[in-house]
C-alpha cells in the first residue's frame, strides 16, 4: 500500500500519522489536491539557537517548510540538483537545502530530533531521484509505526525508534542459566538432593502408620476389644522416630542447600560486578546508577532467596506430590483418580497467570530501578539540592517514582490476589470430593475407615503441596526477571575489547600518533579525519571551543572508547593490540573534577599503586604541593576523606589527584582541564605541582585558560571535531586564525573583569 493509497482525498489522515498534532491543521491548508505528506521533522532552534518551533515536511511533490519563529511558509518543488544536507556539531543538528547556485535554506534543531531528521533527508532524496528519473510522483510504499506513528518503508518490519525502548519479557528458562554459578557446587547440590529425597520420604511415614493404628487398635477398641499395648508402642514409636528423622534430614537439607545458594549469590554478585568494571564507558553512559545498583544488589538477593528457600520448597513439593501420588494409587486407584480432579484446572490457571506475572514483575523491577535512581541522584548531590533549596522538588520526584512503583504493584496484585485463593478453593473442593467418594466406598465395604483416614491425610498433604507449588509461580517470575536483568549485564560485550592475543608492553617511550581518527556518538560525528604526531616527552596543548572534540580525543587516547575510523598508535603499535588494563597502567590522568574515594588521604594517593610505601606516598604528595595542607589535617595522611572528598576544598582534591598520578610515574600524562575550577591562588599551587608532574613525560593537556599552556611545546586547535591549526603560541598568534580569536576573546574578558580568575 503506497502513501498515496493511504489517503488520496483526506490529507489530514496522512498528517495524523506523519505530523505532530499541532501542525496538522496548518499543513492541511498548504497541501494541493492529491498531494500527500510522507514524513516531517520539527526544527526547534532558530538562527540564534533559541528554542522555538518550526517544521520541515516532505510531501509527494515538494519540500514544505516554516522556519522557527516565523509565520510564512516556503516550498521547493523537486528538481535536479536539489539536495538536503545533514550534519551535527556540539549538540546542534543542521539541515541545509542547496542547489548548484548555493544555499537555499538552513534549519537547526536539538539532537533529540536527529533520527527523524535523517528520515527526512532519506525521504527527500528518494523523491528528488524519483522525479528526476521520471518515475511516478508518488512516494515509495510506506506505512506508519502503530506505536510512535513514524513512517516505515515497505520492507521495514521494525521501527528503529520503538525497538530501542522495547523490553523483552523474561522467560522462566532464564533461571536455567544460573547453572553456570551452581556448577562448582554440584557435589553439595547432589548431597542436598539426596537429603531432600530422604526427608520427603520420612514425612510420608506417619500417614501410612495411621491405617493400622485405626484398623488394628482404635476401631477394635471402639467395638469392645482390648487394646494391644505392644501395637500401640510399635506405632507410637514409629511416629516418633519418623518425626525425629524428618527433622534431622530436613535440617541437613536446608543447611546444605542454603550454604550453596548463598555462595552462588556471592559468586553471581562478584562476577557481575567484575564484568561491569570491564565494560566501556559507552555502556555506563546509557545506564542509571540506581538501576545498576538495584540489579546487582536487590536482584541478586532475590535470586539467592529463591534458590535457598523457594526452589528448595518447590523441589520438595514436587517430590512429595510424586511420592504421595504413588502411595495413593497403591492404596486405592479409584480414590487416587478422584484426587487428581482439580489438577487440570489448577494447571490451566497457572498457564494463564504466568504470562501476566512474567511481564508484570519485569516491569516492577524497572520501576523499582526508577526509585533507586532518585536516591542515587539525590544523596550524592545533596549539597546542590540544599544550595538551591530543592528539597521539596526532590521529595516530590521521589513520591512520584514511589507512586508509580505502587501503581504497578497494585495492578499485578489484582491478578495474584485472585489466583491464590482460587487455587485454595479448588484444593478444598478436591478434599470434599474425596470425603464424599470415600464415605460411599466405606458404606459399600470397599475400603476401611483406616484406609480412608490415611487417604485423607495423604490427600491433605498432596493438596497443601499443590497449593504451595502454585504459589511458586510468583517468586519464580520475580527471580526470572531479576536473572534476566543480571544476564543483560553479563551478556553485554564491551565496545573496547581486549585482543585475543595481546601484545606485550615492555617499555613505553611515549610517542603517540593519530592516523585519520574519526569518532561518533550514535548519529553525532564528534571527531573527523584527525592526524597528529606527538613525540615522546613532548607537551601538547589541545584548545578549542566547548564541543570541539578535545575531551573525546583524550578519551580515545586513553581507550575509554575505540575509534570509529583510523587508528591510534603508541610507539608505532596500534593501541588496540594491547590488553586494555596493561595499556592504561602507563597513563596518568588528572581530571577537571577529581574524584576521591571514601577512605584516608594515603589510600587515595596510593589508589593506582596500592602497595606503595608511606615514604613513596609522602614523596608524591610533596611533589604535588599537597604535603603541607595534609599535615594540617587532624590525622595527617590517615585523615578520612568524606564521600567524593567533600571534606576538602577543590584545590586540595586536585593536588591529591596530582599526587595520585605522580605516584604511578606514568610515561604518558593526560591533563583534562586540571585548573579550570579553582581560583588564581590555588591555580598557582596546582601549576607548581603540574610543573613537577610533566617533567620527562609525554603530556597532553586540555585547558580553557590558554595562559596555563605556557609550557606546551605545541598547541593543537580543534574546531567542530577537526584540527584547524597547529604550532607554537607565537606562530599561531602570527597567523591571526582560530587560536588568535580564542586568545583575544579571553584577553578581552580578563580586561573587563581583571579579578576573575576563570577568565
Amino acid at each position: 500500500m503506497t502513501t498515496q493509497q493511504l489517503v488520496p482525498s483526506v490529507p489530514l489522515a496522512v498528517a495524523a500519522s506523519f505530523l505532530p498534532e499541532q501542525w496538522q491543521a496548518d499543513v492541511e491548508k498548504k497541501l494541493a489536491p492529491g498531494e500527500n505528506v510522507l514524513t516531517s521533522v520539527e526544527v526547534d532552534l532558530d538562527a540564534k539557537l533559541r528554542f522555538t518551533k518550526g517544521i520541515l515536511v516532505v510531501t509527494s511533490r515538494r519540500l514544505l517548510a516554516r522556519a522557527p519563529g516565523e509565520t510564512a511558509w516556503r516550498d521547493w518543488p523537486y528538481r535536479a540538483g536539489l539536495a538536503l544536507r545533514h550534519h551535527d556539531h556540539a549538540g546542534v543538528g543542521h539541515l541545509e537545502l542547496v542547489d548548484a547556485d548555493g544555499l537555499l535554506g538552513a534549519w537547526r534543531f536539538t539532537l533529540g530530533q536527529n533520527l527523524q531528521a535523517i528520515r527526512v533527508v532519506d525521504a527527500f532524496t528518494d523523491q528528488v531521484e524519483s522525479h528526476v528519473s521520471g518515475r511516478a510522483a508518488g512516494a515509495p510504499e510506506q506505512h506508519a509505526c502503530p506505536s510512535c506513528k513514524a513512517p516505515l518503508d515497505a520492507d521495514q518490519e521494525e521501527c528503529v525508534i520503538c525497538t530501542k525502548v522495547l523490553h523483552t519479557p523474561p522467560s522462566t528458562w532464564t533461571l536455567l542459566r544460573l547453572w553456570r554459578f551452581a556448577r562448582p557446587y554440584k557435589g553439595q547440590l547432589l548431597l542436598g538432593f539426596l537429603l531432600m529425597l530422604a526427608s520427603t520420604g520420612a514425612h510420608l511415614i506417619p500417614p501410612y502408620l495411621t491405617m493400622p493404628l485405626m484398623d488394628n487398635v482404635l476401631i477394635p477398641y471402639q467395638n469392645g476389644h482390648q487394646i494391644d499395648n505392644s501395637l500401640v508402642y510399635k506405632y507410637m514409636g514409629g511416629l516418633f522416630a519418623s518425626a525425629i528423622l524428618a527433622w534431622a534430614l530436613g535440617w541437613g537439607r536446608t543447611y546444605v542447600l542454603a550454604l550453596v545458594s548463598e555462595r552462588m549469590g556471592a559468586d553471581m554478585r562478584s562476577e557481575t560486578y567484575e564484568h561491569l568494571l570491564r565494560l566501556s564507558l559507552e555502556f555506563f553512559g546509557g545506564k542509571r546508577t540506581g538501576d545498576l545498583m538495584s540489579r546487582i544488589g536487590s536482584g541478586s538477593d532475590r535470586i539467592c532467596v529463591f534458590l535457598s528457600l523457594h526452589l528448595l520448597d518447590f523441589l520438595s513439593d514436587v517430590l512429595m506430590i510424586i511420592m504421595t501420588g504413588a502411595i495413593l494409587f497403591s492404596i486405592n486407584a479409584k480414590l487416587a483418580l478422584i484426587t487428581l480432579v482439580p489438577l487440570p484446572f489448577i494447571a490451566w490457571m497457572i498457564h494463564v497467570v504466568r504470562d501476566r506475572l512474567r511481564t508484570g514483575f519485569e516491569k516492577i523491577d524497572r520501576v523499582w530501578g526508577e526509585v533507586t535512581n532518585v536516591l542515587a541522584d539525590t544523596i550524592p548531590g545533596i549539597r546542590v539540592v540544599k544550595a538551591f533549596a530543592q528539597e521539596q522538588r526532590e521529595a516530590a520526584r521521589f513520591r512520584e517514582a514511589n507512586k508509580h512503583n505502587l501503581a504497578v504493584n497494585d495492578k499485578l496484585n489484582r491478578v495474584w490476589s485472585l489466583f491464590s485463593p482460587t487455587v485454595s478453593l479448588l484444593t478444598e473442593l478436591g478434599l470434599l470430593i474425596i470425603w464424599c467418594f470415600g464415605i460411599w466406598q466405606v458404606s459399600h465395604s470397599e475400603i476401611t475407615v483406616g484406609v480412608l483416614s490415611a487417604f485423607i491425610a495423604y490427600s491433605g498433604r498432596f493438596y497443601v503441596r499443590l497449593d504451595s507449588m502454585s504459589r511458586i509461580v510468583s517468586v519464580t517470575q520475580k527471580s526470572a526477571s531479576a536473572a534476566k536483568r543480571i544476564f543483560d549485564i553479563l551478556d553485554h560485550v564491551s565496545s573496547v575489547p581486549d585482543p585475543v592475543n595481546p601484545a606485550r608492553i615492555d617499555k613505553v617511550e611515549g610517542s603517540i600518533e593519530l592516523r585519520e581518527v574519526g569518532f561518533r556518538y550514535g548519529n553525532r560525528a564528534v571527531n573527523r579525519g584527525i592526524s597528529l604526531k606527538i613525540r615522546a616527552g613532548e607537551m601538547v596543548g589541545l584548545v578549542g571551543h566547548s564541543g570541539s572534540g578535545k575531551s573525546t580525543l583524550v578519551n580515545l587516547i586513553c581507550r575509554f572508547y575505540d575509534v570509529a575510523e583510523g587508528a591510534i598508535l603508541l610507539d608505532g603499535r596500534d593501541i588496540r593490540s594491547f590488553a586494555v588494563a596493561d595499556y592504561r597502567r602507563h597513563i596518568g590522568l588528572v581530571l577537571q573534577e577529581p574524584f576521591l574515594f571514601f577512605g584516608t588521604i594515603a589510600e587515595n594517593i596510593a589508589y593506582g599503586k596500592p602497595d606503595a610505601t608511606r615514604e613513596q606516598i609522602i614523596a608524591a604528595a610533596r611533589a604535588a604541593h599537597a604535603h603541607e595542607f595534609i599535615l594540617r589535617l587532624p590525622q595527617g595522611y590517615d585523615s578520612m576523606v568524606g564521600e567524593r572528598g567533600q571534606g576538602l576544598s577543590g584545590g586540595e582534591r586536585q593536588r591529591i589527584s596530582i599526587a595520585r598520578a605522580l605516584l604511578i610515574d606514568p610515561p604518558i600524562l593526560i591533563l583534562d582541564e586540571a585548573t579550570s575550577s579553582v581560583d588564581s591562588e590555588t591555580e598557582k599551587e596546582i601549576q607548581k605541582a603540574l610543573d613537577n608532574l610533566v617533567q620527562g613525560r609525554t603530556t597532553i593537556a586540555i585547558a580553557h585558560r590558554l595562559s596555563t599552556l605556557h609550557r606546551a611545546d605545541r598547541l593543537v586547535v580543534l574546531d567542530r571535531g577537526v584540527v584547524v591549526e597547529e604550532g607554537s603560541h607565537d606562530e599561531l598568534m602570527a597567523r591571526e586564525g582560530a587560536y588568535h580569536r580564542l586568545y583575544e576573546a579571553q584577553a578581552r574578558n580578563v580586561d573587563q573583569d581583571p579579578d576573575d580568575g576563570n577568565a
